[in-house]
């Protein structure tokens, strides 16, 4: 809603907004991208121009959506998904994250995932058997192992600690 409002106030006509993406009904001029950019950068966004961070960027949107925003995680591999929606080779996304970012998907994933579960925990809704049925682990054991690898902390201790060890989205 942010960056449709900024969109708006600069009179520039766009066909759809998407998270993390904006289909332009016409292409704005340099100058008007300069503009939106300085807008959308003191409102706290980033804004990705280049079609290398375009595709990262798509890479980290889906990987949010699907652990932040879906019901359940699909049975079919992460490699197979980003491929077959991004439409380019796992092996290309893979080595071009990594190249970018500095790290994997693999370890994006993870850590998005232990963000859920932080969340998970400290709603309180569901035990820790549930919370590692809900997010796709094969067992609490291994949810717990890479819970306490990403975190130092079991996710007992976590929970009891509170929330204020959860990161925001972007900062992971």
């Amino acid at each position: 809603m942010a960056v449709e409002s900024v969109i708006k106030q600069n009179n520039l006509a766009f066909r759809r907004i998407s998270l993390g993406e904006v289909e332009w009904e016409t292409t704005p001029s340099t100058e008007q991208l300069q503009k939106l950019e300085k807008q959308l950068n003191e409102l706290g966004f980033e804004f990705v121009d280049d079609k290398r961070s375009r595709l990262i960027n798509q890479v980290k949107t889906r990987i949010v959506e699907l652990i932040h925003y879906s019901d359940e995680l699909p049975k079919v591999n992460l490699s197979a998904i980003l491929a077959e929606e991004l439409h380019h080779d796992y092996g290309y996304l893979s080595k071009l994250f990594s190249e970018v970012e500095g790290s994997t998907i693999e370890k994006y994933f993870i850590d998005q995932r232990i963000e859920r579960v932080k969340e998970l925990l400290a709603y309180g809704e569901m035990n820790l058997n549930e919370i590692a049925d809900h997010m796709g682990y094969s067992s609490v054991a291994h949810l717990s192992a890479q819970f306490k690898k990403v975190t130092g902390l079991t996710p007992t201790h976590f929970k009891s600690i509170g929330i204020q060890r959860r990161r925001p989205l972007d900062k992971v």
